[in-house]
């Protein structure tokens, strides 16, 4: 199975332990890890923008766009492979202002509340988070063994 890319506003998940499903260029966006260790399933979320009601649309079209449309969907995907809530390691990383210095539109910071918003009410906690910051991350998830990986723009990867 190799390498499996996570695009813009896409999920996957997997219980393939030759796969590791990775995204890119996470700058507002917020990318979401989640690993069943025990199930041995793991998937991973790279979304766009905080809430569907900007566009219900789209959100119909493509959950994976909107915080409160991508992570129930991702969850749900991980169930039917036999993952379990309670059993979750979570990893988010992104939300960086990027292409808003001024913070005008703060859509990192609105992502990155939004993720709290709804782990919160879900009884989900967060193992790590790499959040903030005017940064570009790539995220990557090892499904064989749960690592997961940050590679932030000219500080090199750390293993999680």
């Amino acid at each position: 199975m190799g390498l499996i890319i996570v695009g813009v506003s896409d999920f996957k998940v997997s219980n393939n332990p030759e796969s590791t499903i990775v995204t890119y260029s996470l700058g507002s966006c917020i990318g979401i890890t989640i690993y069943d260790a025990y199930a041995k399933v793991g998937g991973m979320l790279h979304f766009m923008l905080p809430k569907s009601n900007l566009d219900e649309e789209k959100a119909q079209k493509n959950p994976a766009m909107f915080a409160d449309t991508g992570i129930p969907a991702l969850f749900r995907a991980a169930y039917k492979l036999g993952a379990k809530k309670q059993r979750m390691k979570i990893v988010i990383a992104g939300g960086a202002q990027i292409l808003d210095e001024k913070g005008f539109f703060n859509i990192g910071k609105r992502n990155h509340i939004a993720v709290q918003e709804i782990f919160s009410k879900n009884n989900l906690t967060i193992s790590y988070e790499d959040v903030g910051g005017n940064i570009n991350r790539t995220l990557k998830l090892d499904i064989a063994t749960g690592d997961t990986y940050i590679k932030t723009s000219g500080q090199g990867e750390k293993k999680i």
